[in-house]
C-alpha cells in the first residue's frame, strides 16, 4: 500500500508541475555507512551523518505578500529498505528495572524483553509514512502559519549548537536520552497534532511558537504541547533559545527542556559552536505503556503459576513505584565544538557533557572527532571517531543521525565508535 501511495504521490507531483501553478520538488538525502562499535556488532547503517529521507515539497504564490506551502518528507532506511531503524546494538539497558530486586529474576527477565525487545524499532514505532515531516501552510506578510507534524522549536536550537549537526557518533544526542541511556527522549524532535507560526525579520531577529493539541509530541502521548523559541542570524551569528514543554495524558507536566546556543562563523575556516541544555521530567509520557507492558506479559505468567492475587499486586506495586522513578529526568548539558575547512573537506571536533542531576549521577562525557571530504557540493564522504566515558550507571553508546546508539554492555562501561560513510543529497 505504501509503495503505490508514494507512487501516487509522484505521479501527481509531475502533474502539478506540468500545470505550472505550483513549485514542487522532489529531494532526498541517501545516506550509508560501516560503524564498528565496542561491545556490539560491526553494522551496516543508514543515516550517518544525516538520516535518508525522501521529500516533496512546494509552493504557490499567492499574491501580496502571500504564499502557500507544504512538506512532505519520509524516512528512508538504506540498510534494509524500512522506515524503522533499530538500536545500533541490542545491548540491554539496566536502568528502568533498577530497585526491582523483590521481583523474581525470571519476571525480570521478561520485563526486559518487554520493555526493550532487541531489535524492535527504536524510532518510528507508528510506521508512517511521513514521519519526518507532515505540513501544510500559508506564509504572509507577518509570518507565516504552518499545521502538521514538524521539527520543534527547542530541538531546532539544539541543533545549531551541535557541532555534529545532530549526525554522526559525535552529535550531542547520544548523551542527552534518558537518565544513564537511551530509554526515553532528551528532547522533543518533533510534534504532531500541531501548529506553528514563524517570523523572520530582515536584521537576523526570528522566532516561532508551537501548540500540540490531544495526542501531540514524538510519539503522540501528550494531553498538550507547547514551545517556542528565539533566534538570531546574521553577522556570522547562527544562535537561539529554545522551549519546549510537554503534558502528559493525565495533564501533568512532563518533559520539559531549555536549551540555548548555537554558532559563530569566522572568517572562511572556522566556525565555533556552543550549547547548553536542561531537561527536566517527573511524569514521562511513556510510563503508561511500560504499565501495560507488566500487564500484557507479565500477569499472564503470574496467573498460569497460580500466584494468589494479593502477591501479584504487590509484585505490581513495586514494578509501578520504581519504574515512575526510574523514568524520571533531572539533567543539564553542554557542548562545545569547531570546524576547521581544509581544501575540499572539514575537521569536525567537539566535546560534551551530561551532567545527570538524580541520584544516581550517572553522568558522561562524550569526545568525539570526525572529517568531511567533498567530492561534490552534493556528495561526501565521512568519518567520525566517538568515546564516551559513562560514570555509574551510565550506559551511553554511540550512534548515528538515524539510529540511537542504545547502551554498553554493562553499567558505568565505555562506549566507543568509528563509523565511515557516504551522504548524497539530490
Amino acid at each position: 500500500m505504501k509503495k503505490s501511495l508514494i507512487a501516487a504521490l509522484l505521479g501527481a507531483t509531475f502533474a502539478c508541475s506540468a500545470l505550472a501553478q505550483t513549485s514542487v520538488q522532489i529531494y532526498g538525502i541517501a545516506d550509508a555507512g560501516v560503524m564498528w562499535q565496542k561491545g556490539g556488532p560491526t553494522k551496516v547503517y543508514s543515516g550517518g551523518a544525516d538520516g535518508s529521507r525522501l521529500g516533496i515539497r512546494g509552493s504557490e504564490d499567492l499574491g501580496n505578500g502571500y504564499k502557500a506551502i507544504f512538506n512532505l518528507e519520509a524516512r528512508v532506511e538504506l540498510d534494509n529498505g524500512s522506515q524503522q531503524p533499530a538500536l545500533m546494538n541490542d545491548n540491554p539497558g539496566r536502568y528502568l528495572l533498577r530497585g526491582m530486586e523483590q521481583i523474581p529474576q525470571a519476571i525480570r527477565d521478561r520485563l526486559q524483553a518487554t520493555i526493550q525487545p532487541p531489535g524492535a524499532p527504536a524510532v518510528n514505532q507508528e510506521k508512517a509514512l511521513f514521519d519526518r515531516t507532515a505540513m501544510v501552510g500559508l506564509i504572509t506578510p507577518i509570518g507565516a502559519i504552518m499545521l502538521g507534524r514538524m521539527y520543534t522549536p527547542g530541538y531546532e536550537v539544539f541543533n545549531m549548537a551541535d557541532a555534529f549537526e545532530s549526525g554522526t557518533a559525535g552529535t550531542w544526542g547520544h548523551v542527552t536520552g534518558g537518565t544513564a541511556g537511551f530509554t526515553a527522549l532528551g528532547a522533543d524532535i518533533r510534534s504532531q497534532e500541531a501548529i506553528q507560526y514563524r517570523i523572520a525579520l530582515p536584521n537576523g531577529l526570528g522566532g516561532s511558537v508551537m501548540y500540540g493539541a490531544r495526542n501531540s509530541g514524538y510519539l503522540g502521548r501528550y494531553k498538550k504541547f507547547r514551545a517556542g523559541a528565539i533566534t538570531y542570524k546574521a553577522n556570522g551569528f547562527d544562535v537561539g533559545v529554545g522551549y519546549n514543554h510537554g503534558y502528559d495524558l493525565q495533564n501533568r507536566p512532563s518533559l520539559r527542556t531549555l536549551t540555548v546556543g548555537g554558532s559563530y562563523t569566522l572568517g572562511e575556516s572556522w566556525k565555533f559552536f556552543a550549547g547548553f541544555h536542561s531537561q527536566r521530567n517527573q511524569n514521562s509520557a511513556l510510563l503508561p505503556d511500560y504499565l501495560g507492558g507488566w500487564d500484557q506479559a507479565v500477569v499472564p505468567a503470574l496467573v498460569a503459576q497460580g500466584i494468589p492475587v494479593p502477591v501479584q499486586q504487590g509484585l505490581r506495586a513495586i514494578f509501578a513505584t520504581n519504574i515512575s522513578a526510574n523514568t524520571q529526568q533531572d539533567a543539564n548539558s553542554y557542548q562545545v565544538g569547531a570546524h576547521y575547512k581544509i581544501g575540499n573537506g572539514r575537521i569536525v571536533a567537539s566535546y560534551a557533557h551530561q551532567n545527570d542531576r538524580t541520584a544516581s549521577n550517572s553522568d558522561a562525557n562524550l569526545y568525539a572527532v570526525g572529517y568531511n571530504y567533498y567530492l561534490s557540493k552534493r556528495t561526501d564522504l565521512y568519518t567520525a571517531l566517538a568515546f564516551i566515558k559513562n560514570d555509574n550507571e551510565a550506559q551511553y553508546s554511540p550512534g548515528t543521525s538515524g539510529n540511537p546508539g542504545g547502551f554498553t554492555e554493562a553499567p558505568g562501561a565505555d562506549g566507543r565508535a568509528l563509523q565511515m560513510g557516504i551522504r548524497h543529497r539530490f
